[in-house]
């Protein structure tokens, strides 16, 4: 390599290690970079990996050890520096992540959460767009070794190789999680050994403490992305001079011999011999005059305000225009017909619409229950195809995707039912603070369907609700339609909107006559935190969604028979919900009986309950009641079933209950 090169690696390696060092000073002094994890012996792969990204062309997701890669990629020291600093210029989060975290979203530089490694399926859906769109660019995906054991990595590493896309993934291996050695994590020390079987996949294994080596081997991975052949991997020996992190006593661990060891493998010390120390000397002048003027601007830069907070707590939703007539067209349809009829619409609609799961693109079968039926003939594999049977990777990648350009709208079977949604939890709570962790710079528009419910003889794992939970998340919206309009409606509004939706659909609805609604046409949408009443009454309200709604129904016209008014609320959106109609009807009627099939302890009828009581107390007459699931599983026996799960004559008993309180 030229001299010319030598030296700037040896700026960059040289500032990383000085941003490292003012980084520990500062934790020193109480002024920021509360969790530090240094560079120090990565600086060879990293230098390497953040000079092969191409600003505003590839998309770099980096790990928290990367401040070497993002420097070389871009970042200034400033920049660095406001981030450990938590300030409000952190040009990724303006002071809401964590430290050490750093992202440029304007150029490429992604942001990447604490969640070690999850990132590996956002690179690969990234690199789905690319491929999609042919953009040109190619998804870098930074990691340290022990990240790899997590399972999510292996999906996106099979994933990106059977899908044959442009994904760098770059394995840092220093020898230890945290405290944990290789060989305690790893069936093969050198853990790219472990994904030696994947077709397409090319692995190349470097020292990644030798600035050449480091080099070469990223631009061969390159080169043999750019050919279109699939993804490559490279695997970096480092060593880790140092603790892992600010937090960390490496001294109970590690003998004194080792640490002492590992300093005589110093890569900035080796690079810096092959400079002469006069220039050596100029390059380390002139980088401590850059990083004393940039913590001057990073320590009087503006910190967040208290009430930042409340920015960007939720992407923006469609907003349905109003409208001056609904035409209703033919006969009314199903429910599941209605979500068939608006995915195809709303596929016409916006062509960067894309959707995928497990046995939506089978010929002509379309998923479990033949809701997406059609769409692959229509609209074509790469648009809508399957996914393998890893919900982390389903819900990864839409993440990923999503990233490539505002327009793009997901929407994925998240799961064959939504009691399989589990493994991709990390990545829902990803999800969920995105647009708010990103200060408003990325909003995931994902919409996750899923078949919820019980009452079809399901039994575990095709049975269960998950709304409460979902709900709980901040940044994640829960509708839930009980009638094929309102399917319709909500769908369209969760596709059009920004961020992520949760559509939850009753199974045992959706060919049921009851549930059938109009066709509206397809610009018809339901705005999100309305409900809908479906009965007038005044002598009782009964605040439901979903499944129930159809009991309440029932139940409340058995008790129209009697001489009683039982008024029926329909939620329909669950988060956000519809405060002022829940309002209303309590006003009303001064009674509520909040039915639903998910299980009584810390249901949605728990949170209503608490609503009312803020909102509506001097209006009641009686105790608020629920009636809800057991805190049981959903058994598969019918038998069982009918005794865990909410029934018509349950909800009548406590609303005849109720009125005569």
């Amino acid at each position: 390599m030229n001299a010319k090169l030598r030296k700037k690696w040896y700026r960059l390696a040289y500032t990383a290690r000085q941003v490292d060092e003012r980084a520990a000073r500062y934790i020193r002094r109480g002024m920021g970079w509360s969790y530090h994890a240094r560079c120090t012996g990565h600086e060879g792969i990293q230098i390497a990996l953040g000079l092969a990204f191409r600003a505003n062309q590839d998309f770099l997701f980096s790990y928290y050890r990367d401040t070497a890669t993002c420097l070389a990629a871009g970042m200034t020291p400033l920049e660095l520096m406001l981030n450990g600093l938590s300030k409000q210029g952190d040009t990724g989060s303006a002071g809401r992540h964590m430290s050490n975290h750093f992202a440029k979203p304007s150029i490429g530089i992604q942001s990447v959460s604490s969640c070690t490694g999850n990132h590996t399926l956002h690179a690969v859906g990234s690199a789905r767009g690319m491929a999609y769109y042919k953009s040109g660019g190619i998804a870098f995906c930074s990691q340290g070794e022990a990240s790899v054991s997590e399972g999510y990595c292996f999906e996106a590493y099979n994933g990106a190789s059977r899908e044959e896309l442009p994904v760098l993934f770059v394995i840092q291996n220093n020898g230890y999680g945290i405290s944990v050695p290789v060989h305690e994590q790893s069936a093969n020390t050198r853990v790219s050994d472990n994904f030696t079987g994947l077709k397409d996949l090319l692995i190349i294994n470097c020292d990644g403490t030798n600035f050449e080596d480091s080099h070469q081997a990223i631009e061969a991975a390159l080169n043999y992305i750019k050919s279109g052949k699939g993804p490559a991997l490279v695997h970096a020996q480092c060593i880790r001079i140092g603790a892992h992190s600010n937090s960390d006593a490496q001294e109970l661990y590690r003998s004194k011999e080792e640490i002492e060891e590992a300093k005589t493998k110093d890569p900035l010390i080796k690079l810096r011999a092959k400079l002469s120390d006069k220039e050596a000397t100029k390059i380390e002048q002139e980088v401590e005059v850059e990083l004393e003027q940039a913590s001057e601007e990073a320590e009087a830069a503006p910190i967040p305000t208290a009430a930042s907070i409340f920015d960007f707590t939720e992407p923006p939703s469609y907003s349905p225009p109003i409208p001056l007539h609904q035409v209703e067209r033919g006969e009314k349809e199903k429910l599941r017909e209605a979500i068939t009829r608006t995915l195809h619409e709303e596929f016409e609609h916006n062509p960067d619409t894309f959707l995928w799961g497990q046995d939506v693109a089978s010929k002509d079968k379309g998923g479990v229950f033949n809701l997406t039926k059609g769409l692959l003939a229509k609209f074509g594999n790469k648009r809508v195809f399957n996914a393998p049977i890893a919900e982390d990777y389903i819900v990864g990648t839409a993440n990923g995707l999503s990233r490539f350009k505002p327009e793009i709208r997901i929407v994925i079977e998240a799961a064959q039912f939504a009691d399989y949604v589990w493994p991709a939890m990390e990545q829902i709570v990803e999800m969920s603070h995105e647009y708010w962790r990103t200060n408003g710079q990325f909003s995931p528009n994902v919409v996750l369907r899923l078949a919820s419910g019980g009452y079809i003889t399901g039994g575990l794992y095709h049975s269960q609700n998950i709304e409460a939970i979902m709900s709980h998340l901040p940044g994640t919206r829960v509708v839930y339609p009980a009638f094929a309009d309102d399917a319709a409606g909500l769908l369209r509004t969760a596709i059009r909107s920004q961020g992520m939706t949760f559509f939850l659909e009753p199974k045992y609805l959706y060919n049921r006559p009851d549930a059938k609604g109009p066709n509206l046409g397809p610009e018809h949408a339901v705005e999100f935190g309305k409900g809908r009443i479906r009965r007038e009454g005044t002598d009782l309200s009964i605040i439901t969604y979903g499944n129930t709604v159809h009991m309440a129904l029932k139940a409340a016209e058995e008790l129209s028979q009697e001489g009683k008014s039982v008024e029926v609320f329909d939620l329909r959106s669950i988060k956000p919900i519809d405060e002022a109609g829940i309002v209303q009807t309590i006003q009303k009627t001064s009674r509520a009986l909040i039915v639903h099939e998910d299980h009584k302890f810390a249901g949605i009828a728990g949170e209503i309950t608490a609503l009312i009581n803020e909102k509506c107390f001097e209006y009641l007459d009686a105790p608020v009641r629920r009636v809800a699931a057991l805190d049981i599983p959903v058994g598969f026996s019918k038998i069982l079933e009918t005794a865990i799960l909410p029934q018509p004559e349950n909800i009548k008993e406590a609303a005849m209950e109720l009125l005569a309180y």
